[in-house]
């Protein structure tokens, strides 16, 4: 991913998408996808979820997404005790 990409806020999206089973309407089937997209609203996720809802038979049951930033502040913390193993 270009640095551009990332100050324009693209972040690696994951989303958790339960679907009906064609055969099966009566059970959950799990897809996981994932792909750089722009929170809040996530373009490129829906324009997956439409291309399911057009293309594919099964049906939508719920959608959680999880998104992360690639560019973020360092972390550092102070260790209270160090004990070295010889």
């Amino acid at each position: 991913m270009r640095l551009a990409d990332q100050i324009k806020g693209y972040r690696i999206t994951t989303a958790e998408i339960l679907y009906h089973m064609p055969d099966h309407p009566g059970l959950l089937q799990t897809f996981i996808w994932q792909d750089l997209d722009v929170a809040p609203r996530f373009p490129v996720l829906h324009k997956f979820l439409d291309f399911w809802s057009r293309q594919l038979d099964g049906r939508l049951h719920s959608v959680r997404v999880g998104a992360t930033s690639l560019i973020s502040e360092g972390e550092w913390r102070q260790a209270e005790h160090l004990q070295l193993l010889h």
